[in-house]
């Protein structure tokens, strides 16, 4: 093969594997719900308490975004509300959206719907609801099994609501149940947070979201807590979390995700494959067709132009086959798949040779790069290495 022939397939490779869906043809969809009863002092996601929110006017604001937005015959395969907390919307509001949502797209192929909540902030009335509506997936904002954790992450449940939340979700008949935790959190110690994990195991769940606390600029806790960390702690309470999860029975097929068989996260499977998706409501985001766009964080400006018929303010960009490389090495060494061997250059193989030898990476039966435990501690670092 010519040395130019080959540039170009090697090229038409890399364009097949960074942008892998053509137009229209995302697969996911996002809501964004951007409603708290109380903002905790560490979530930098776009959110605010409902004020005086038209919450009328924002489900119809979010509708008329879905028509907008959506290619003619979109038919996403999972569907995914965040926020924010989705499960403070009241069965009308909620009702109304998703009759909205079903009239610019084709539910029929859905094979995952995944829905945000709070302990103590739903009733079993309102699990019936989602249900009937084609919910399979609840995905509760635990955090910790410890009440002073809670109290110093803002969080206004108890012990005993997750459980009970746990439980009604169960009776029920909810496919799918995750349960979010934290680690790294200050003042934390090795038992409490073993035993919150074990607590999550006690309810049983079938999927457990163990995410190290991040710091993240512009939040109290940034402001109180920078420069505080403590890397061996933590990366201790990581291997804590992998031994105590996959002893269980968990399968740690994401760096910050435990599954039982079966219940792993389609939504956030597509996105660890850099698949597109595409996101509605004020904060959102998505990609499609290599460009990514955003929503501005403005619930009112946001309502206010789509009751004009207009899509609401803000910034879009085409990604570069550079970025979007970038954003890949990040996401899918992170995955217990690894990084597909396609994506690894020659001038990689030198770094590659020194993380098998340091033993932080091996490679698959497909030639893939896969992280080891070890690896997995600094797979952000890997990524920059594969740059």
């Amino acid at each position: 093969m010519g040395v130019r022939v080959q540039k170009i397939f090697l090229i038409l490779i890399f364009i097949l594997i960074l942008i892998p869906n053509s137009p229209g043809m995302a697969e996911s969809l996002y809501i964004h719900i951007p409603f708290c009863h109380r903002i905790c002092p560490y979530c930098a996601f776009f959110k605010h308490t409902p004020g005086s929110t038209d919450m009328r006017g924002f489900v119809q604001a979010v509708a008329r975004e879905a028509r907008l937005r959506l290619p003619a015959g979109f038919a996403p395969r999972t569907v995914y509300f965040g926020g924010g907390t989705p499960s403070m919307l009241s069965p009308t509001h909620l009702e109304r959206l998703v009759a909205g949502l079903r009239e610019a797209a084709d539910f029929s192929r859905v094979e995952e719907w995944s829905f945000e909540a709070n302990p103590a902030t739903f009733t079993p009335a309102k699990v019936r609801q989602w249900r009937e509506l084609g919910i399979t997936r609840v995905s509760l904002g635990v955090q910790s099994f410890e009440p002073h954790l809670l109290q110093l992450l803002g969080r206004e449940h108890t012990p005993a609501d997750v459980a009970e939340s746990v439980q009604m979700l169960q009776d029920a008949g909810m496919p799918h149940i995750n349960i979010d935790l934290m680690f790294a959190l200050p003042g934390q110690t090795a038992q409490e947070w073993e035993h919150t994990l074990r607590e999550a195991v006690r309810l049983g769940v079938d999927h457990i979201s163990a995410y190290s606390l991040t710091l993240e600029e512009g939040t109290p806790f940034h402001r109180r807590y920078a420069g505080s960390g403590d890397d061996e702690r933590d990366a201790a309470l990581f291997e804590l979390a992998e031994d105590i999860l996959t002893s269980a029975g968990f399968r740690h097929y994401e760096i910050s995700n435990y599954a039982r068989t079966g219940g792993e996260s389609l939504h956030n499977l597509a996105c660890w494959q850099g698949k597109d998706y595409i996101g509605l409501g004020p904060g959102a985001c998505g990609t499609v067709d290599g460009t990514r766009y955003e929503n501005a964080g403005d619930t009112a400006a946001y309502t206010a132009a789509l009751a004009q018929g207009e899509l609401p303010p803000g910034t879009a960009e085409k990604l570069s086959a550079e970025a979007r490389r970038t954003e890949l090495l990040g996401l899918m060494l992170r995955t217990d798949t690894g990084l597909p061997a396609a994506m690894l250059r020659a001038q990689d193989e030198e770094f590659v040779s020194m993380l098998e030898r340091e033993g932080l990476a091996r490679r698959g039966g497909d030639g893939a790069l896969l992280l080891t435990r070890r690896g997995r501690l600094v797979a952000d670092e890997i990524a920059v290495g594969l740059l």
